[in-house]
């Protein structure tokens, strides 16, 4: 009858009357319960009646699928102390989690939120998984820097009733140079933290029994293959990879709950330590069954306690018994030094260029390994986009480079298109959440520091008529020709150019009507500009037109419109050969 009802509680206290006995039961236990190393969780197995792991099998889970504890929250929401009338200034025993465990929580909780933002970690999450597997390392019995003591080991997981992991880490950290233990607060076994391991308490050590690195370790193994924790299936993944048992989460999703609705700190050593740990279920010795028949009945329904059993397929003359369809496996987390973690700017300058020149500076990025490594072989993807015409080297738009040894990874070279304006260059990496970056960019039109005619003949025109000399000017900019370059030309009053002028010479437009301002000259690749025709109206006088370039270069030319002078033909001198006239006497 006990053994049914611990059943009944682990599968979530269906009716009311049932979960009243469960806080019972637990309200009636609250005496300290032997470490896993100790020979009452020893008996314990990840493979409690209705959970879905085959025996001597971890599917890769973190802890090996070694055994946990199943006891449930109580059904009490908790408050921080002194919040509610319903609870003691104490504040509840089962919300309260010990100081030094409840920080590695938060500071885990904050570290990969620095290097994996799109996981989006509750710390809460850590807490639930630390209650289920060590009880809050045993109620907080840590040292000053955050390490259980003594060290928390689960069984030897030697295939009797549990998994069959053969030694792996020759004893260092679970002391059993014969199969493999789990360790620590968190309780990984020695491959797993082998490859997932970390120092967050800056000691020099990745010591599986400190809170601080097994919090984070565990922070950052939830978060592989690009989970994002807030979404409901990526948080129960993330868990089944922790053990594989529906149980077990069902049992840390009860605790993650719990926690959300409120905790609070209290001291070391004084948190209160589970007592029922889950249980083992034996293989059967070859050639022995329970009953006439080998092959096991039907179990309900773990959903419905008490349900008929779901019909499955046959086996060839088996009389219609039914076998459990197999779930695939959940595919191993990556390893955190293979895992993409973050993409960041290695240094990237200004962008700004001339139009038509290269970019002083490229495009480079840093990719990221989930613990804060530089990441090498992430494929970045570089694009440009805007309208200023600039373009890659060999005039791509787009381009797709590999990051190296050291995570970097850097664009070709930008040359600048021939409209000015801004425009931006986009790095991406990443499949499943991809990471982006963005950089802004700005083509700055081609400029001149000076501009001058290139000869200094007047230019006269009559009344009416057009001038007949073009007018042609050079830009330069330090001394050499500047090509390309914008240059704006109006008819003044003044030399400053600040009162334009609406009579005396002018420019046609494209209909023929007279225009005194053209704004859309460009000099050509000698840095030459020649104007077009200028004509002249019916008003004589010395006008002024202003040439400015893209840089603020000017130059001010004198247009004179005057009349020709009329000239009196002369009377013809006498022809010096002819004689005379006879004089009379």
């Amino acid at each position: 009858m006990a053994a049914h009802m611990r059943r009944r509680l682990r599968k979530g206290a269906t009716t009311t009357a049932v979960a009243a006995a469960a806080v019972a039961a637990l309200a009636a236990s609250q005496a300290p319960a032997a470490t896993l190393a100790d020979g009452s969780a020893g008996s314990g197995d990840p493979k409690a009646a209705g959970e879905d792991t085959a025996s001597g099998e971890t599917d890769g889970a973190a802890t090996g699928n070694s055994p946990y504890y199943t006891d449930l929250p109580p059904l009490v929401t908790p408050d921080k102390p002194g919040s509610s009338s319903n609870l003691p200034a104490a504040g509840s025993a089962e919300a309260g989690i010990p100081a030094s465990v409840l920080a590695a929580y938060k500071q885990a909780e904050r570290t990969v939120a620095t290097t994996d933002p799109s996981c989006r970690l509750p710390w809460q999450l850590l807490a639930a998984i630390g209650k289920v597997e060590s009880g809050q390392a045993r109620g907080g019995r840590v040292d000053a820097n955050g390490t259980a003591s003594p060290r928390i080991l689960g069984p030897a997981l030697n295939g009797q009733g549990f998994a069959l992991i053969k030694d792996t880490d020759g004893g260092a950290y679970d002391g059993d140079a014969v199969h493999d233990r789990a360790v620590g607060p968190m309780q990984f076994i020695p491959s797993t933290w082998a490859s997932w391991g970390q120092d967050a308490n800056g000691d020099g050590r990745k010591d599986p029994n400190n809170i601080y690195d097994a919090a984070l370790a565990a922070g950052r193994y939830l978060c592989a293959n690009d989970r994002d924790l807030a979404l409901a299936a990526d948080l129960d993944q993330a868990v089944l990879s922790y053990n594989r048992s529906t149980e077990y989460l069902r049992t840390v999703r009860s605790w993650y709950s719990y926690y959300q609705r409120g905790t609070h700190e209290i001291p070391d050593g004084t948190g209160t330590l589970p007592s029922t740990p889950s249980t083992p279920t034996p293989s059967p010795s070859p050639g022995t069954g329970s009953g006439p028949s080998a092959t096991p009945s039907p179990k309900p329904s773990p959903d419905k306690p008490g349900g008929k059993p779901s019909p499955g397929p046959s086996k060839p003359g088996g009389g219609g018994s039914t076998s459990p369809t197999p779930k695939p496996p959940t595919p191993k987390p990556t390893p955190p030094s293979a895992t993409f973690g973050s993409l960041e700017n290695a240094g990237t300058g200004p962008l700004r260029a001339t139009a038509g020149q290269e970019f002083d500076e490229r495009v480079s990025v840093l990719a990221r390994n989930a613990v804060g490594a530089p990441l090498a072989k992430v494929p970045v993807t570089f694009t440009v986009t805007g309208g200023t015409g600039t373009l890659f080297a060999g005039g791509k738009k787009t381009v797709t480079v590999r990051t190296g040894a050291d995570g970097t990874a850097t664009a070709p070279k930008l040359r600048a298109g021939e409209r000015a304006g801004e425009f931006t260059v986009t790095a991406v990496a990443g499949t499943v959440r991809p990471r982006t970056l963005t950089y802004a960019a700005t083509v700055t039109a081609r400029q001149a520091d000076a501009i001058a005619r290139t000869d200094e003949k007047a230019l006269v025109a009559a009344p009416g008529e057009k001038f007949a000399d073009a007018v042609t000017v050079k830009a330069t900019y330090k001394d050499a020709a500047a090509a390309g370059v914008a240059v704006t030309a109006t008819m003044v009053k003044d030399r400053l150019g600040v009162i334009d002028n609406d009579k005396g010479p002018y420019f046609k437009d494209a209909d023929g009507k007279p225009v005194r301002t053209l704004t859309t000259l460009t000099t050509d690749a000698d840095g030459q500009l020649r104007l077009p025709e200028i004509f002249a109206d019916d008003n004589e006088g010395t006008y002024l037109l202003r040439l400015t370039t893209e840089g603020g270069a000017s130059v001010v030319i004198e247009l004179i419109v005057k009349a020709p002078e009329e000239t009196t033909p002369e009377e013809p001198a006498p022809d010096a050969t002819e004689t005379p006239a006879a004089t009379k006497p």
